[in-house]
């Protein structure tokens, strides 16, 4: 009789190479964290940070009870607030749309030159934070609701021209097809064809925007570019803690409100 033999194998889930370059890479990064660690540590001063829980329990001593008769001096730098965020993402949807269709595959009508125009101006707009724009504006233009309205709108033109290229690239190409089986012009292939589908998440897009830029324009102040963020300049300037109080929860309530505001028009819209 013939025997057979069986060769039992232990299943592994890793081979012992990969084993190795996890191992490997583990290390780096623990090499990598001690490395950056000891540079942002390099200049700290311990005793103010031992200090610090003392320091914090000081302010939030201070920054109670709240100075709730500062409530009227703010209403209108909160309006101010709101309209730029508003204006703002006016301006900046308008500006992102013919970006998006100049960075979409297809409906670009020159791949090699503008498409890669296009996609840098959406990086360039995502790369600046809104406070770096308004600081620039700020110096350029003056301080006030102006800079502030031009450094929310530049800086919603990445985000919404991301979004929306790429809800125009992923559209049915069928429906398209149709539409220019019928001999349709390229215009009415646009019309007919891509922006049926694309309005639904045209609105989403903005109404999250708007939603964003609310959070944004509430600190553009602090540079100058106008809004509630000055009376918080200003109150930091004087130590009035009470008015901060006063002021952060205002900011809070308003961001709350708007995040529910944007959640319902989604909603709805989508």
């Amino acid at each position: 009789m013939t025997e057979i033999s069986h060769h039992s194998q232990v299943w592994s889930h890793r081979t012992p190479r990969t084993r190795l370059f996890m191992w490997v890479g583990w290390l780096a990064l623990v090499a990598l964290f001690v490395w950056c660690w000891q540079i942002m540590t390099r200049d700290t001063i311990w005793f103010f940070v031992a200090d610090a829980p003392r320091q914090a329990a000081d302010i939030a001593g201070r920054m109670v009870p709240p100075r709730w008769s500062y409530l009227g001096e703010l209403w209108l730098p909160l309006w101010d607030t709101i309209n730029i965020a508003t204006l703002g993402t006016i301006g900046g949807v308008i500006m992102a749309v013919p970006v998006a269709f100049l960075a979409a595959r297809n409906t670009t009508p020159s791949a090699r030159f503008l498409r890669p125009v296009a996609l840098f101006v959406i990086v360039a707009s995502r790369s600046i934070n809104s406070l770096i724009w308004a600081l620039l504006l700020v110096a350029i233009i003056g301080p006030g609701l102006l800079a502030g309205i031009v450094a929310i709108a530049l800086r919603s033109i990445g985000f919404v021209g991301k979004l929306l290229y790429e809800a125009i690239e992923e559209t049915d190409q069928s429906q398209i097809e149709a539409i220019e089986a019928t001999g349709a012009s390229p215009a009415q292939v646009l019309n007919y064809g891509i922006v049926p589908q694309i309005m639904p998440a045209f609105w989403g897009i903005t109404v999250f925007r708007w939603d964003i830029n609310i959070r944004e324009s509430t600190i553009l102040g602090l540079v100058g570019a106008g809004g509630i963020g000055l009376k918080l300049q200003a109150s930091l300037n004087v130590l009035a803690w009470s008015q901060v109080t006063v002021i952060l929860l205002l900011i809070l309530a308003t961001v709350v409100i708007s995040e529910w505001v944007s959640a319902r028009m989604r909603h709805a819209i989508i």
